[in-house]
């Protein structure tokens, strides 16, 4: 039983919990004057989501692979972000602990999806290797 849309996928959901969160806390006045950082981490948000979605679409390993790397890059720099964020005192310690495990959550997911896809090229590779001899 595979899943057939990228919303029935857990590590979507919790992307797009991620992404609301996070355009809540640019949404306060505090940190809707910083333009760039504002940007930066939307930015980070949406690719998270969006490249979990893409992932869902693609057919070969590889690319599913591809695209749950980009995710999990752009968690890291999402957090990197949510530190600026908190120097700057846009958001206060609780909302960045909770964003940050938010955006940890996604990266610990996409993560599994990415050792997983590793493993079935590895195995699809080794089977290949197999059949030639």
């Amino acid at each position: 039983m595979g899943i057939d849309r990228f919303e029935d996928l857990l590590s979507w959901q919790e992307a797009r919990m991620l992404a609301r969160l996070i355009y809540t806390l640019t949404n306060k006045p505090a940190s809707k004057k910083d333009f760039e950082l504002v940007r930066q981490s939307r930015a980070a948000a949406v690719s998270c989501i969006g490249n979990i979605a893409e992932a869902h679409g693609r057919f070969s390993f590889e690319e599913k692979r591809q695209f749950y790397e980009v995710a999990h890059g752009s968690v890291e720099e999402l957090q990197s972000h949510l530190y600026v964020a908190l120097d700057q005192e846009y958001i206060l310690q609780r909302e960045f602990e909770e964003a940050y495990g938010s955006a940890g959550t996604v990266g610990k997911l996409a993560k599994g999806s990415i050792d997983n896809l590793s493993k079935q090229i590895s195995s699809r590779r080794r089977d290949r290797g197999r059949g030639r001899q």
